[in-house]
């Protein structure tokens, strides 16, 4: 039976216990990332939101980076923890990274200055918002996910391996496999404390 989308928002969790076995194929994750960059909605249709996704050894390759990275500032026993993090990142079979183009963002800041300081912001929502659906459609297919954010340490690094723009700013990381532990239960805030209503 098909989900409802508040269900599929409701069971949308941070998965820390990745593998990788394949509730889906590749392509069928291709089709999630493509919709979702197709039809998250931007600031004045800018379209500035930017994915590379990846797979197996180039995934596996982007934590080698990152966990280099950390090996570099993290101080020896402190280290042990932050690699057995990144192993549990990279225990997945793949990963998204989310970017946006500065280079949209800045032609819209001059093109209207009115709204200059606006435009850094509603990139930020409108990278979020592209996170947030890519994340819920993975695991409405059966996948776990978590958000992640190396960047800005990795950045510099990410751009040369896989050769991509200047202009691309490193947003997040989000690690996906298949489930192998489900999260714990999530405790709320009283919603009555966090919503005003007026008639």
């Amino acid at each position: 039976m098909a989900r409802t989308f508040m269900e599929a928002i409701e069971k949308r969790r941070s998965i820390y216990s990745l593998g990788r076995t394949k509730a889906i194929d590749d392509m069928q994750i291709r089709k999630i990332v493509e919709f979702a960059v197709m039809h998250v909605p931007s600031a004045f249709n800018s379209q500035s939101g930017r994915v590379v996704l990846l797979f197996g050894q180039e995934s596996q390759r982007f934590w080698a980076i990152t966990r280099e990275t950390l090996r570099k500032i993290v101080p020896g026993k402190a280290f042990v923890s932050t690699d057995e993090k990144i192993s549990s990142f990279d225990a997945g079979f793949g990963t998204v990274l989310f970017f946006e183009d500065q280079e949209v963002v800045q032609a819209l800041m001059a093109k209207f200055p009115l709204y200059k300081d606006s435009f850094p912001v509603w990139s930020l929502q409108s990278n979020g918002m592209l996170e947030f659906a890519i994340w819920t459609m993975l695991e409405d297919a059966g996948l776990g996910a978590s958000l992640q954010h190396y960047n800005p340490l990795v950045d510099a690094d990410v751009r040369k391996a896989w050769n991509l723009p200047e202009s691309w700013k490193l947003l997040a990381e989000m690690p996906f496999g298949s489930v192998e532990n489900p999260a714990g239960l999530k405790e709320f805030l009283p919603v009555e404390n966090r919503i005003k209503i007026f008639r």
